[in-house]
């Protein structure tokens, strides 16, 4: 028996499609896009993580809550997950680059596959993937399409101008 099942949650960005396994969040991604992942054999469900997830969603998108609070199954490789923890301590309303995080977790050649273990990232806004940004200090690589990531971005108040500071 699949023990995961799937729900869903409003947000002003779109619906997005909830995954869980018992008590944690295991998938967040916006509904009808080309990168949602297949129902597969979930099953439809309710209760107390998906109510929670929609409910920390919610006080999110009405700028009540910076962070959250939700048990979370992150499952990927060793480095997808150290990326993947970098991201959460990311501050909410700040960017950081690709560089920055490769950096981060002791891998500084690494950027681009720092760029492809972000674009895997299987629960977005709950990782923020959308706060790094490129080194120039433009939007890229947000799976979800850019508007969606200036938004989360402008939400949060991060400086979207950012420019990072090069050595002299």
């Amino acid at each position: 028996m699949n023990s995961e099942s799937y729900g869903y949650a409003a947000t002003p960005l779109g619906r997005v499609l909830v995954f869980t396994a018992g008590d944690e969040l295991i998938g967040l991604h916006f509904d009808a896009h080309a990168r949602t992942p297949e129902l597969g054999g979930r099953t439809s469900g309710s209760g107390a993580t998906l109510n929670a997830v929609a409910e920390q969603l919610d006080e999110y998108f009405r700028e009540v809550r910076t962070g959250f609070d939700l048990p979370l199954r992150l499952e990927g490789t060793p480095f997808q997950l150290a990326v993947w923890s970098a991201l959460r301590e990311i501050p909410f309303g700040q960017t950081s680059t690709y560089a920055e995080v490769a950096a981060r977790i002791g891998r500084p050649r690494a950027v681009r596959a720092v760029g492809a273990a972000n674009g895997r990232n299987p629960i977005s806004i709950v990782v923020p993937c959308h706060r790094l940004i490129g080194a120039n200090g433009d939007l890229t690589g947000y799976g979800w399409g850019l508007e969606r990531k200036r938004s989360l971005l402008e939400l949060e108040g991060a400086d979207l101008e950012r420019r990072p500071v090069r050595p002299g």
